[in-house]
């Protein structure tokens, strides 16, 4: 599963390169137990001025039980939602269409990344995204950062 994060986030940065010709390096990835609530669940954030994305185990583990063919898809799309926010666009609605037109530039119309883009609430009806500056509740599960993530921009740093 994180193996799948890593490659994913290669995709992202590679799609996000080829639409908008930006890039940010030096990123780090943490996997925590946000839990989900009868609002929802939040997918992942990006706490803004950090170099971090934090991704929401228990979405992940629910995924993994039910419908592992749809891993994939929605890591490329919430890990390519916080990495544009990462780029720094905070506002969730501009955010939300360049998330959507850089996957269907990079998958096509009929992928099932580009649906889940187009509209994630009819593949998890209880998604919710963070309002800016949102910040989990003391207490949360630590963060496990995933190792080896962001690799083709670090695997010549050290020789």
């Amino acid at each position: 599963m994180e193996q799948s994060l890593i490659e994913n986030f290669e995709l992202v940065k590679e799609a996000v390169m080829k639409s908008e010709g930006r890039s940010r390096a030096g990123l780090m990835l943490g996997l925590q137990e946000l839990g989900s609530s009868l609002n929802g669940f939040i997918g992942a954030y990006y706490q803004i001025a950090s170099n971090i994305i934090i991704v929401n185990f228990t979405p992940i583990r629910r995924i993994m039980e039910t419908n592992p063919q749809l891993l994939n898809p929605y890591g490329f799309h919430v890990l390519l939602h916080e990495y544009i926010h990462s780029l720094g666009f905070l506002d969730e609605d501009i955010t939300e269409k360049k998330t959507y037109q850089i996957t269907k530039e990079f998958y096509g119309e009929d992928h099932i990344a580009t649906k889940l883009s187009a509209n994630i609430k009819d593949f998890f009806p209880n998604l919710v995204y963070p309002i800016q500056g949102w910040i989990p509740q003391e207490g949360s599960s630590t963060i496990k950062l995933v190792q080896g993530f962001d690799w083709s921009n670090t695997n010549n740093y050290i020789t």
